[in-house]
């Protein structure tokens, strides 16, 4: 009878995290009233199951069009939060929400015909994802035996992410979406797959320390507005969007951006990268799975 119960109870808080999710980008004013419920629903079943919650700090980086090379290459500031539902020893599922700023500029490439390019781009990451880990090794925080308190461990999710790339010229910062440098509409929201891995330690009784990296494969080529080929310049009514098609020749007053010819690497998709460590707390009771 406790068991229907408390997966009763389980099914109930699923519902509302989905409702949260939902609320999250679709309501963007409301965000604050959707992380209350949130809250607000969990907290009465926080100290029934295992349940853990933690926050997360490190750097974002970026590859993509303007970095294809340089696999971890950190370009700003992240961070998380997360609520994660711990199921037995070696399986979890979380919701996170994350924050971070990604970056590319060609001027600071190896390649020459990277630096002839000069394009460049900046953008802030919210990322709201559910993601599943799995450890190698049975972990069981607060143990009274203190054994099982160090694992590595992989992770697999999906989420959503919003995004806006904006570039810098001539003393002021543009978003380059309504630009349309290169003749294409793409959205602002974006599904991403969250992919990584790292380890683990229970350092005493409730806390947890982590190490992580990994990568999210974003389902568009557009997190830094470039893709594609070279338009006509005459397509351009906004002199700045036309400035920002084809900045090849700002420095040399020679211009390389003939249209139909590659401007992007037409690979599909961009990722990007966080990196860091969590600290977390996992809520205790004679009740827990091990």
């Amino acid at each position: 009878m406790q068991i229907e119960e408390q997966s009763e109870k389980d099914k109930c808080i699923l519902k509302k995290l989905y409702a949260f999710c939902f609320s999250f980008f679709a309501f963007p004013k409301k965000r604050l009233y959707a992380l209350c419920f949130l809250l607000s629903a969990s907290s009465a079943n926080l100290f029934a199951q295992t349940w853990e919650a933690g926050a997360f700090a490190g750097a974002a980086g970026y590859v993509g069009d303007l970095n294809q090379r340089a696999l971890v290459k950190p370009s700003g500031l992240a961070g998380e939060v997360f609520v994660k539902r711990n199921f037995n020893p070696y399986l979890s599922l979380k919701l996170n929400l994350a924050l971070g700023k990604i970056a590319g500029a060609d001027s600071v490439s190896n390649t020459q015909q990277f630096r002839d390019r000069n394009l460049s781009f900046h953008t802030q990451l919210t990322e709201l994802s559910f993601i599943s880990e799995f450890n190698f090794m049975k972990y069981t925080p607060g143990a009274l035996d203190g054994l099982h308190r160090f694992t590595p461990y992989i992770y697999f999710g999906a989420g959503i992410a919003k995004y806006s790339p904006q570039a810098d010229y001539q003393g002021q910062t543009y978003d380059l979406r309504p630009l349309r440098t290169e003749g294409v509409d793409y959205p602002s929201n974006v599904i991403v797959i969250p992919y990584g891995a790292g380890i683990k330690y229970n350092f005493t009784g409730s806390w947890n320390v982590m190490f992580s990296a990994g990568y999210r494969y974003a389902r568009t080529d557009y997190l830094d507005d470039v893709s594609g080929l070279y338009i006509s310049k005459s397509n351009f009514t906004d002199p700045v969007a036309a400035a920002l098609s084809d900045r090849s020749g700002e420095r040399t007053g020679v211009y390389n951006g003939v249209p139909g010819t590659q401007r992007g690497d037409l690979r599909g998709h961009d990722n990007y990268l966080f990196i860091g460590v969590t600290l977390s707390f996992t809520f205790l009771t004679a009740n827990c799975y091990y």
